[in-house]
């Protein structure tokens, strides 16, 4: 029973977390742009530390940041995750690793694909813009189930979980707003 508890535990969050997110808040959509940059950002934290169990821990990080950029109102979380996006750009540029990392390279275009789809749903009229963000939340919902069966970049856990909040989130956004 606790193999299966230990393979079966990010789904049960998973869909735990998407049941309980609310979808027609009308906050909601900058909040859920705001979390597509970050859900990305774990994967080239990973990718650029070359440290798969880094995925959980940069989660976390990055997701107290965000609660702490909310609250302090300073800078928008958008905005300090394009930052810390294109800082680890940089690193990576000066240090080799978008030369000689595949997995850099492939992250990093991820990020840009996912940030833009993130842009484009804040950007535009609100009924587009939120099937433009459950496209990008779909989208790295299959980005999540690839590197899962390529058993890549993130730990599985850490896919398992993510792949499955954002398929449900995209399936709320359209289906449920």
């Amino acid at each position: 029973m606790s193999d299966r508890m230990a393979r079966l535990w990010p789904f049960a969050l998973a869909i735990a977390m998407a049941a309980s997110m609310p979808t027609d808040d009308s906050s909601i959509r900058t909040v859920l742009t705001d979390i597509l940059l970050l859900l990305p950002l774990v994967y080239l934290v990973a990718a650029k530390t070359d440290r798969r169990e880094a995925s959980w821990p940069a989660l976390l990080l990055l997701t107290g940041s965000y609660v702490l950029l909310r609250a302090l109102d300073l800078v928008a979380p958008s905005t300090a995750f394009a930052a810390i996006a294109l800082a680890m750009l940089v690193w990576g540029t000066f240090d080799g690793a978008l030369r000689d990392s595949r997995a850099f390279r492939t992250q990093t275009l991820g990020m840009i694909a996912f940030g833009s789809l993130a842009l484009a749903g804040l950007l535009t009229e609100p009924d587009l813009g939120r099937h433009l963000i459950a496209a990008g939340w779909f989208l790295h919902g299959l980005w999540d189930f690839v590197h899962l069966k390529k058993d890549a970049v993130v730990s599985r856990s850490y896919a398992k979980w993510c792949g499955t909040l954002d398929v449900l989130v995209a399936a709320q956004l359209v289906l449920l707003s």
